[in-house]
């Protein structure tokens, strides 16, 4: 749809929210009309940009030009000059903020409820909590209400919000995504992160986002990923009974729902204590490293104890100021410590992609949390404290319910390892939601497939005569046939080397595209989907024959300046009108 009629649609839709609470800031409704003109003239002028029509919701830590930024702390407030540059990237990229989301003050807390601007009730069952800190942008997007919504994660606050809602969480390796105007939690920790109910528009913004910033230090550092033989990029790890600890009632049916799917999704499932892991994620609260929140805003906290109870949050407050009190030996020796947990964790991954685990343990009502508030906040952190302190990525996936909750599942993994993450949490959702007497089917794409082997379908380089079919060949790939998309798709010449096509899902204007399947084995599938440079990915495709196999596409923003070529319905055919000869 046109921007300036998904600015219409939100302005009538916010105006009856059952959730109000959920926004500090709501950009005027003029503004957005304004906005919307804008993208929609350059569009019209030919303009390419990836996100036009698409409207983002933004944590009130994060600064919007135009908005004032708060952290949920009306002490704190001020203007920014400028949008932070993962809020620009966007922009830039035609999307429409249209306003500032409720969190937890200065984002300390996975429960939503500490905000004096009000607690953020869930958006389908208001006795419950959103989850935080970034609890009112997981509820716009659980609402429908925007596309996207920006969130940041010291310790989860990008992942639990999500995972409570059945949304997809992405929390970035530190650094991908710059911090530069973000409120900080934890500077050397804090990333910014993107809720999103479709994970290949959450990936794009993500890639959208990166990329280094002058003022973010942390943003500029070399991108090394660990190496992985490529059994191993396949397999992932599951936390022993006695790891797993106590889950709500029904939650760890719905895990082993879990495991089950990734493990038919042609996945190998090793089982491994994570002690290591949960060992660190209890430093970040039980050890030295508080004082690095108490270094961001404890001097501010200082200077304004008389509005502690009502402006400050009292718990927020606590935790913040306890912070102070600890000394420069006492981080020292708390580096060490770490350093130890992070060469256990080191070895723990040193032959899988990530450990499989729950996004969070429980989800409890707004008055357990009233009741009990730093000991109910504490439980909802157990899987996801440790993954920035260790330097890892995350991806928190909808994996079906648990009773009447949503039940979220989490892979956490190398750093630099967003992309395989990804695949790896599309399999294993897409798996999770065909059910056990179809799973096979949908994570393979097609019968007959042995337990270790996985389809995929190829439109351009990879296909039989191709530049690149050697990656398929050498891997023990045989043909299945030819095969074509439904009509729901666009196809682009990128200007690659060697040249590639971009494929794109559409609603409107797509049509059916011509490629090949390919059966290969599930190890050869892992190192063949390490070896895809950005901006192409691999997700799920679907063909016309009812099928639904893994696929090649590629990041909507490859696409700015690229040639449309859907009308050819063949790669190799548009070739051959350019040159009158295919690669072979």
């Amino acid at each position: 749809m046109s921007a300036a009629d998904a600015v219409a649609r939100f302005s009538a839709a916010i105006a009856t929210t059952e959730r109000p609470e959920a926004w500090i800031h709501l950009v005027p409704a003029a503004e957005l009309r304004a906005a919307a003109a804008e993208v929609d003239a350059a569009v019209a002028a030919g303009a390419r940009l990836p996100l036009a029509g698409r409207l983002v919701a933004v944590k009130d830590n994060i600064d919007v030009a135009g908005c004032p930024t708060t952290a949920a702390a009306p002490t704190y407030a001020y203007a920014p000059a400028a949008d932070a540059p993962a809020v620009a990237r966007l922009r830039a990229a035609g999307a429409i903020v249209v306003g500032k989301t409720n969190l937890d003050q200065f984002a300390t807390g996975l429960v939503g409820t500490r905000s004096p601007h009000g607690a953020v009730r869930h958006a389908t069952d208001a006795t419950r909590i959103s989850g935080g800190s970034s609890s009112g942008s997981a509820v716009a997007v659980a609402l429908g209400l925007v596309d996207l919504a920006l969130g940041t994660d010291t310790a989860g606050s990008g992942r639990v919000p999500a995972a409570l809602h059945g949304l997809w969480g992405l929390k970035p390796t530190r650094g991908l995504v710059p911090t530069t105007g973000v409120v900080p939690a934890c500077a050397s920790l804090d990333c910014v992160t993107v809720f999103s109910a479709d994970p290949d528009l959450a990936a794009a913004a993500v890639a959208l986002m990166e990329g280094p910033d002058r003022e973010d230090p942390l943003s500029r550092r070399a991108r090394v990923g660990t190496a992985l033989a490529s059994r191993a990029r396949m397999r992932v790890i599951v936390p022993t009974e006695a790891d797993l600890g106590a889950l709500a009632p029904g939650w760890s049916d719905a895990f082993d729902r879990v495991v089950a799917a990734a493990a038919a999704a042609g996945i190998e499932v090793v089982e491994r204590s994570i002690a290591p892991l949960l060992d660190a994620a209890r430093m970040l609260y039980e050890s030295s490293f508080v004082a690095e929140r108490y270094s961001a805003v404890g001097a501010h906290i200082e200077a304004h104890r008389d509005a502690i109870g009502e402006a400050l949050d009292p718990t927020v407050a606590g935790i913040i100021l306890a912070g102070g009190g600890r000394s420069a030996s006492e981080l020292f020796a708390d580096q060490r410590t770490l350093e130890a947990y992070r060469a256990a964790a080191s070895e723990l991954l040193s032959d899988a992609a990530a450990v499989l685990t729950p996004t969070t343990t429980w989800h409890p009502t707004l008055a357990e949390v009233a009741a009990d508030p730093v000991g109910a906040n504490s439980r909802m952190g157990r899987f996801t404290n440790f993954a920035n302190l260790l330097d890892m990525a995350a991806v928190a996936l909808p994996a079906g319910r648990a009773g009447a909750d949503a039940f979220g599942a989490m892979l956490t993994g190398h750093a630099f390892s967003d992309a395989r993450l990804l695949t790896l949490a599309r399999r294993i959702s897409a798996a999770v939601e065909a059910g056990p007497s179809r799973t096979d089917v949908a994570a393979r794409g097609g019968d007959g497939a042995e337990p270790d082997e996985l389809d995929v379908f190829v439109i351009g380089a990879h296909r039989e005569g191709q530049p690149l079919h050697h990656q398929l060949s050498d891997r023990g790939a045989r043909l299945l046939g030819r095969a074509r998309t439904v009509s729901e798709y666009q196809m682009y010449a990128l200007g690659t080397v060697p040249p590639k096509p971009g494929l794109i899902r559409t609603a409107s204007t797509g049509g059916a595209i011509l490629g090949e399947v390919w059966r290969l084995p599930a190890a050869g599938f892992g190192a063949f989907v390490d070896e895809i440079p950005s901006p192409m990915a691999i997700g799920s495709v679907a063909l016309e024959d009812g099928r639904v196999v893994n696929g090649f596409l590629c990041e909507p923003h490859a696409t700015d300046g690229a040639i449309d070529i859907t009308a050819s319905g063949d790669w190799l055919a548009w070739l051959r009108s350019q040159t009158g000869e295919t690669q072979s």
